[in-house]
């Protein structure tokens, strides 16, 4: 299977909001009122963290059907620690993005804890939104 292409465009509305394209679907990304923005959308961190939840969402129901054993339910809870000194310029000590990122999933199935073990490392292994977050990715920025 050769590389899939994703492509999306934005644009920034103001000094906080940016509104996004993907396949025809609108994403509005904005922050709190208490960074500035008018609270419009979730903020990038946010929706990074969304990402996570929904591929981890596609990938834990994928393997669960190829392990052949029904995925009746899937609670997801993601919380991620960051601090914004280095976003708003007041330190240069931390990085900018997340300290750590934690993942809890309550799978609702009749699978052995031994499965679902298995299942827990294959999903870890295959999901692309984690492994861009768990691991370098080039990123090059330019000016058009």
């Amino acid at each position: 299977m050769s590389d899939l292409k994703v492509i999306v465009n934005a644009r920034s509305e103001n000094a906080t909001k940016t509104v996004a394209q993907a396949r025809g679907f609108t994403l509005v990304i904005d922050e709190p009122d208490t960074f500035g923005g008018q609270d419009e959308g979730a903020n990038p961190v946010e929706y990074l963290l969304a990402s996570l939840t929904g591929c981890l969402g596609v990938v834990c129901n994928m393997v669960a059907k190829e392990m052949n054993f029904e995925l009746k339910g899937l609670d997801i809870e993601v919380e991620g620690d960051l601090n914004p000194k280095k976003l708003m310029g007041l330190s240069d000590r931390e990085r900018a993005g997340f300290k750590e990122i934690r993942v809890k999933l309550t799978p609702h199935a009749d699978a052995d804890a031994k499965t679902l073990k298995e299942w827990l490392e294959t999903v870890e292994s295959r999901c692309p939104i984690s492994d861009n977050i768990a691991n370098p990715t080039p990123v090059s920025i330019t000016l058009a």
